[in-house]
């Protein structure tokens, strides 16, 4: 097998290993099994899970045994957080979070085959589990200082609200899943981002002390920009993979919208590009930034790892027949409509509202002699055609999907009419 740690390394994806140097080992001795723990405490995963997700493909592309696990017993309990207590989710509520979640998770790894990933839920041996067994074949093993030293926990205690037992047990209830899939799948190697290393050394812990048994742990960098901000919050909150909670083509927008100083870092953690691919994008970025190769790449490779190849396809031709460079009228309306869903928008009646009123309701100009002046210059576009008679008004025939009509002035400020 290839060193896929020193891919990793190359690609920005690791952060933190309890020894590297037996790990790089036991994957060259390999297959080795491993996981990654994906809690319901939404509908949705988001950006942040997306790293770990093409972690997982990575070892498993490299021959390694994947087990993607959903967290249906941990997610009625929720990972502590630096302040405030989770509100606790209903049964029915985290099952339901729980389907979409392995859904999203069976995009991006294979299930079929000879090296095909498993799916597992750890409400399977913790449900059944009673609470004395709890404390005396799990709880003895450990020791509340240290339990007590986690920095999430730290902070927590010193806060005026302080931390209840239930987010307290966390770290314990996810340490058993790691002892757990080691019993039964020979599982050892966990995977997690870079802010859970104190649950994922639980785990490890918890299998040298029950079991005698030493395992590995991987983590993540957390992915920031340039400047060292935050990656991945948009005007709507997170980068959400569900495409019910952020559209495919808002999804691509977001990606093609990457800084220059961030695309060649972000091809490597989330695409599956080769080095020299890479390193040509590069080049392009450096002499060619006006071009965008790198980001179109990137957008259009993450969307079809996300929402699959055919959704990838139809938002890129919806970017590019927004700003004229494709048909309008070949989109279909869902596309065409999360397409124009944030785009400044107005109204206009059928049969009665010229061109110049579409243009004011729209606010691409202000007031009517500005909306005249940009038509007689020519730069007016109605679905990309270029207007040149002011008077025009609004017909059935101008209607996209029979509901939107698509107004551009110059090559980039848009908006968009919806008939009334």
């Amino acid at each position: 097998m290839t060193d896929i740690l020193e891919e990793l390394a190359w690609r920005g994806l690791i952060a933190q290993s309890t020894d590297i140097d037996a790990l790089r080992t036991a994957l060259a001795e390999g297959p080795v099994t491993y996981y990654c723990g994906f809690d319901p405490t939404g509908p949705s995963l988001h950006h942040g899970h997306l790293v770990q997700l093409v972690l997982l493909r990575h070892l498993q592309l490299a021959g390694h045994h994947a087990l993607a696990l959903v967290g249906g017993a941990t997610g009625l309990i929720g990972d502590p957080r630096m302040s405030g207590e989770r509100t606790l989710n209903d049964r029915d509520t985290v099952a339901g979070w729980t389907d979409r979640l392995r859904a999203q998770i069976s995009r991006f790894l294979d299930f079929d085959g000879p090296n095909a990933a498993r799916m597992v839920n750890n409400l399977e041996w913790t449900a059944p589990l009673s609470a004395i067994d709890f404390l005396r074949d799990v709880g003895k093993h450990y020791r509340l200082g240290t339990m007590l030293a986690k920095d999430t926990v730290a902070r927590r205690l010193a806060s005026e609200e302080g931390i209840s037992f239930t987010e307290f047990s966390y770290q314990i209830l996810q340490g058993m899943d790691f002892l757990e899939l080691n019993r039964r799948y020979g599982c050892t190697l966990q995977t997690g981002g870079n802010d859970q290393w104190g649950n994922l050394l639980s785990g490890a812990e918890l299998i040298r002390k029950a079991e005698g048994r030493s395992v590995h742990v991987l983590t993540t960098p957390l992915i920031t920009k340039a400047d060292g901000t935050k990656f991945g919050k948009t005007e709507g909150g997170a980068v959400w993979l569900a495409p019910d909670m952020m559209s495919p083509y808002a999804f691509y927008q977001f990606w093609l919208n990457t800084d220059d100083a961030d695309v060649v870092r972000y091809l490597k953690v989330f695409t599956f590009r080769t080095r020299e691919e890479i390193a040509e994008l590069e080049r392009a970025v450096a002499e060619r930034p006006q071009a965008r190769e790198g980001q179109r790449v990137l957008a259009t490779d993450v969307t079809a790892l996300v929402h699959g190849a055919d959704a990838a396809e139809r938002v890129e031709r919806a970017s590019r027949a927004l700003f004229g460079r494709d048909d309008l009228t070949e989109l279909d309306a869902g596309t065409l409509g999360d397409a124009v869903a944030e785009l400044p928008r107005g109204t206009a009646r059928v049969g009665t509202d010229t061109v110049v009123d579409l243009v004011l309701a729209v606010g691409l100009v202000q007031g009517r002699s500005a909306a005249r002046r940009t038509i007689a210059e020519g730069g007016l576009y109605l679905n990309n055609v270029k207007v040149t008679d002011e008077d025009h008004v609004l017909a059935p025939e101008d209607l996209l999907a029979g509901r939107w009509a698509l107004l551009r002035r110059g090559r980039r400020t848009l908006g968009v009419i919806e008939a009334v």
